[in-house]
């Protein structure tokens, strides 16, 4: 898996674009979605809208239900640039080794939201976040049209 969280191959920053930070309720799932949705219609994405909002969905749940700690925690979302690609991050105070995709049975109602991520996104990886406790990515290339040079 390419990371493309540093200087990407053409020499192009991360340029963060927005974020987010949410109490750890479940009512933050759809704030979440009406957030980015409101925040990234002026870039004109070329990717798919709704495969972005039912990823940040799907990781803000995660978030919320899996990123617990004794003491008091947020979720917080950023997005951002990267060349070409929009690039997602979530963090929560979960441990890094938590995340995982699961294989659930038919009968089982959750257990498919890294599996539908892993499915939709170009690329996804988790790991340590910068505020502590865990960050999940996902990537989607060519979501942006090329820049002019110059521009």
């Amino acid at each position: 898996m390419t990371r493309i969280d540093g200087p990407s191959s053409n020499g192009t920053a991360p340029e963060l674009l927005g974020g987010m930070v949410l109490h750890p309720i479940p009512e933050s799932v759809g704030r979440a979605r009406r957030w980015y949705r409101k925040f990234t219609e002026p870039y004109e994405l070329m990717c798919s809208g709704y495969d972005c909002v039912l990823m940040l969905s799907e990781l803000v749940t995660n978030a919320v239900l899996y990123g617990a700690v004794d003491e008091p925690w947020l979720v917080r979302v950023r997005w951002y640039r990267v060349g070409d690609a929009l690039r997602v991050d979530v963090h929560n105070s979960g441990c890094p080794a938590h995340v995982r995709m699961r294989s659930p049975d038919v009968t089982e109602a959750h257990g498919r939201g890294l599996l539908l991520v892993d499915e939709l996104a170009d690329e996804w990886w988790s790991g340590p976040s910068a505020y502590g406790g865990t960050v999940v990515v996902f990537v989607m290339r060519q979501a942006f049209k090329p820049r002019q040079p110059g521009l």
